[in-house]
């Protein structure tokens, strides 16, 4: 099966949405990128740099572990870097401000709970 190529990151979020229709998946990505922000402020006001290590496993643990045990897909950070990186954020902040189920049904996903 060949994958779609996005020329843009707005051709790309609807596909990122649909990579992420779960309920599940979505909140495994929450706790992952809660994570990352909480690890990157304590690095920050404390001056324990040494932390930054610790995001890329805090934030694809369970990303990962949401595409392969419980979306079972693979994941668009394999092909698209840097818009998954962008969009996992775009995601988790309209998750937190309650902006994401409009989103997600302009994405075309069945939203039983955003």
């Amino acid at each position: 099966m060949t994958q779609r190529k996005y020329g843009s990151f707005e051709e790309f979020w609807p596909f990122y949405l649909q990579e992420h229709s779960k309920p599940s998946t979505r909140a495994l990505h929450y706790i992952g990128t809660t994570l990352v922000v909480a690890i990157a402020v304590m690095a920050i006001f404390k001056g324990a740099w040494l932390w930054l290590v610790a995001l890329p496993v805090a934030g694809y643990f369970f990303a990962w572990i949401a595409h392969f045990a419980v979306e079972k897909n693979r994941p668009a950070t394999f092909t698209y870097p840097l818009w998954s990186l962008i969009a996992d954020f775009k995601m988790w902040l309209f998750w937190l401000i309650g902006r994401l189920g409009p989103e997600l049904e302009r994405a075309g996903v069945n939203n039983e709970r955003s």
